[in-house]
């Protein structure tokens, strides 16, 4: 039997780390998402840095690269193909991400504010985060304007996906 919990907990563990691997292969990046780029064996290549409100980066020997809207992979496929040829023979590009845009939450939340994304995240999640839920605050008023359409307000609910860069409005409720 504890041979069987082991194994059921390993089989969970591993289905985790697969789900937010591909929500991390799904994510685009954004402005305010910070980034690590290396090129194995050019520490000189190595960088850190944070995309802009243009989306853009600069980077050694291509110059400026528009990463908004790229995943991880595919910014990785285009620095490997600016670099390859011209520069290298065979490139070792790796991009990882240091450091996710911020979500915001407002209205009847203890600590209103931006707060660091994390992949999976919900929007029960985020209200812990920001401390809780006031006393007035509504379970059924609560709304998800998305950064990819900041003009759209959606209605959500406590176990509502958040993406990184999203607002997230608690209203009052009436008594």
């Amino acid at each position: 039997m504890q041979q069987f919990v082991v194994w059921l907990v390993a089989l969970l563990i591993s289905w985790s780390s697969w789900v937010y691997a591909q929500e991390d292969a799904n994510y685009l990046l954004g402005p305010g998402d910070k980034i690590i780029i290396q090129v194995y064996g050019e520490e000189e290549l190595k960088i850190e840095t944070q995309l802009t409100d243009s989306g853009k980066i600069n980077y050694p020997f291509l110059g400026e690269i528009m990463a908004k809207g790229l995943s991880i992979k595919q910014l990785e496929s285009r620095i490997y193909n600016g670099l390859k040829g011209d520069y290298f023979v065979e490139p070792n590009v790796f991009v990882g991400m240091v450091e996710y845009r911020p979500f915001f939450i407002h209205g009847e939340v203890k600590l209103p504010g931006g707060y660091p994304y994390q992949p999976g995240m919900t929007v029960n999640q985020a209200v812990a985060l920001a401390g809780g839920l006031t006393e007035r605050a509504s379970k059924e008023k609560i709304f998800i304007t998305r950064e990819a359409n900041k003009s759209k307000q959606e209605n959500a609910n406590l176990n509502t996906k958040v993406d990184a860069g999203d607002t997230i409005t608690i209203e009052q409720r009436f008594f």
